[in-house]
């Protein structure tokens, strides 16, 4: 479905009036998410995580300088092609509550996804999709401001998942959510990844991921470190020792300090 190729992404930066600099914060990145599949994309903060989404949604600023190829259901992935495809065959679950229209009610945001997507009976499709959320009438009547910020992530989550994008792309779908949230909004993306999508979840949520994903992706510093089976990253079998830093860190492993250099 989705194939990366030496993804690099960089930025020119100036400094006072005449001299530039050269910054790189992805850079040789190479991946895939095939249908039926949910990939975890996971790495300490600043690893490029999100900028990897955005250069794939081709939502970069018009300062970026993108290297690489990539490509979507065999087809290159061309800045034309991304503007044709996202919001109908790519779908952003965004990290910021921001990305939602604060004069808009919940209902008609989701609303205009299906629109754009050309469902049909759209106002239908997104009252169900927000339902299917645990968001009920009275809560799809709302604006932004008025729902708490676990129910404004699950209307982001419905505006993407209204469309029944072949790819869908999560950044931190689970962020003020409480527990069982978590579970049915990655549930729910494990259910569409059986459903034949392509879905890559970018969170921290490690212990959650563990229940749902297919295959981890690490990244650290803008780099690929390594791609396991969520079954070694399970029991702790990677490769890596920066990638067995983050399992042991994790709550039920008693967030073990590091033995030994995360470089390995």
């Amino acid at each position: 479905m989705l194939t990366i190729e030496a993804l690099g992404v960089g930025f020119v930066r100036y400094q006072g009036w005449f001299a530039r600099a050269w910054s790189q914060p992805l850079r040789d990145v190479s991946l895939q998410v095939q249908a039926g599949e949910l990939v975890a994309l996971i790495g300490a903060s600043g690893a490029g995580k999100s900028l990897l989404a955005h250069a794939v949604l081709g939502i970069l600023p018009s300062t970026a300088q993108v290297s690489g190829r990539m490509w979507l259901q065999g087809q290159a992935l061309t800045p034309e092609r991304q503007r044709h495809t996202l919001g109908t065959h790519m779908a952003l679950v965004p990290q910021a509550l921001t990305y939602l229209d604060p004069t808009a009610r919940a209902l008609r945001q989701v609303r205009w996804a299906a629109q754009s997507a050309h469902r049909s009976e759209p106002a239908l499709q997104a009252a169900q999709e927000l339902h299917r959320y645990g968001l009920c009438a009275a809560s799809q009547a709302r604006y932004p401001c008025e729902l708490s910020g676990g129910m404004a992530r699950r209307v982001l989550v419905a505006m993407a998942t209204v469309s029944q994008a072949s790819l869908l792309i999560a950044d931190e779908p689970t962020t003020g959510l409480d527990p069982d949230n978590v579970q049915a909004a990655l549930g729910e993306l494990r259910r569409l990844a059986d459903q034949g999508k392509a879905v890559l979840v970018i969170s921290h949520d490690l212990s959650a991921l563990q229940r749902v994903a297919d295959r981890f992706v690490v990244l650290r510093a803008g780099a690929l470190v390594e791609t396991l089976a969520a079954s070694d990253f399970q029991v702790g079998c990677a490769q890596h020792a920066y990638t067995r830093a983050l399992w042991r860190a994790l709550p039920e492993h008693g967030l073990q300090v590091p033995q030994e250099p995360v470089d390995a």
